[in-house]
């Protein structure tokens, strides 16, 4: 079956329309040159592939090489019961799908949000028709429905000392993952964009667009940093390659009281 990939955003749709939706939104961009759509067939004939790498024991990352669309790092939880991908890749390949069985398969597919989509039918599919789980609230935003997708809203245990939640902020339905063994026993939290991971690696940030420097509010930042303070967690990753390696729960709060003074004008005499 032929599906397109938006080159922008890397989602794949199961028509081509003139326009990404997805890139069409205020969150994301058009490009300047236009829309460009392209296939797996074409992407493995131009040398495509999916790199896998260890970030800690049980979790690893996957990234295209080189990037297709906005080229995250999709996260593998390795669990006893099964594992989890969160988050997905805009590609997929008879090696990457052998590397992912080398780690035990998974047991269910979860992207953040809708620019997180990725090709996730297509690696559900060929893993044997694994549950994609949708967040509720953005599930119009699919662009290639499946029998596999399942859609969910609030918490969610999917697998032993992995939770779902849904803390919202840069989609209504955005999601986060927390995984209580990670980091050595100290909790893992897996926050797409949802939460970002700053370059300063002690800090976090929230907005409704990062290519657009769309801000949220002071309140829903505050409200997505309670949400996910109610987890015990060391570290957080972001969906591409950052993270805060350890007090992150703490940054994410002070992360959030710094953004609320900042859109309140508490310090709008340093500027």
């Amino acid at each position: 079956m032929t599906f397109w990939i938006c080159g922008r955003c890397g989602v794949e749709h199961a028509s081509r329309p003139a326009v990404c939706a997805i890139c069409a939104d205020e969150r994301e961009l058009v490009p300047a040159d236009g829309q460009r759509w392209t296939t797996l067939e074409e992407l493995a004939a131009e040398g495509q592939s999916i790199a896998v790498k260890d970030l800690e024991p049980d979790l690893f990352g996957l990234a295209t090489v080189p990037d297709v669309g906005i080229g995250p790092t999709a996260k593998v939880v390795r669990t006893a019961r099964g594992n989890l991908m969160f988050d997905v890749p805009g590609y997929v390949d008879d090696a990457g799908i052998a590397a992912v069985q080398g780690l035990g398969g998974l047991a269910y597919i979860v992207a953040s949000h809708p620019h997180m989509y990725g090709v996730q039918v297509e690696w559900s599919r060929r893993l044997g028709g694994v549950p994609i789980l949708i967040s509720t609230p953005d599930a119009h935003w699919l662009a290639r429905p499946d029998d596999a997708v399942e859609l969910w809203q609030g918490d969610r245990e999917i697998l032993p000392g992995i939770t779902l939640s849904q803390p919202g902020g840069h989609f209504p339905g955005s999601a986060v993952a927390h995984w209580a063994p990670g980091a050595a026993g100290k909790g893992v939290l897996l926050s797409g964009d949802t939460i970002f991971a700053n370059p300063d690696r002690t800090s976090v940030s929230f907005m409704r667009s990062y290519p657009n420097r769309i801000p949220l509010s002071g309140p829903v930042v505050q409200r997505v940093a309670h949400h996910v303070s109610r987890f015990e967690f060391d570290r957080l990753y972001n969906n591409f390659d950052g993270v805060i390696l350890t007090d992150a729960r703490q940054a994410v709060l002070r992360s959030a009281d710094r953004h609320a003074a900042w859109t309140r004008g508490d310090h709008d005499d340093l500027t």
